[in-house]
C-alpha cells in the first residue's frame, strides 16, 4: 500500500538519523494513513479510501460526497 493520502496529498518524509557518533542513515518519517471502508449513498455502493488522520477528520466534517469529490478532481479513481 502505498504510503499516500488520497485526500489530502501526505506523503513519507525523508531525511537523516542521526547516532551518538553523528553517523547519519537514511529513514522515512510515514503519515499515519489507515484504510476506511464509507457508504457511499449516491452511488448506493461502499468505497475504501485510503487517509490520513487529518483527512478522515475532514470527511467527517464535510461528508463522503464532497470527498470523493475533491479525490476525483486530484485525478484519483474511486
Amino acid at each position: 500500500m502505498a504510503r499516500r493520502c488520497e485526500l489530502t496529498g501526505r506523503e513519507p518524509g525523508f531525511g537523516k538519523s542521526v547516532s551518538h557518533s553523528h553517523r547519519r542513515t537514511s529513514r522515512r518519517w510515514d503519515p499515519n494513513v489507515q484504510t476506511r471502508r464509507y457508504w457511499f449513498a449516491e452511488e448506493n455502493r461502499w468505497v475504501r479510501l485510503t487517509l490520513s488522520a487529518k483527512a478522515i477528520k475532514t470527511v467527517d466534517r464535510i461528508g463522503v460526497a464532497a470527498a470523493v469529490a475533491r479525490i476525483r478532481a486530484n485525478g484519483v479513481r474511486v
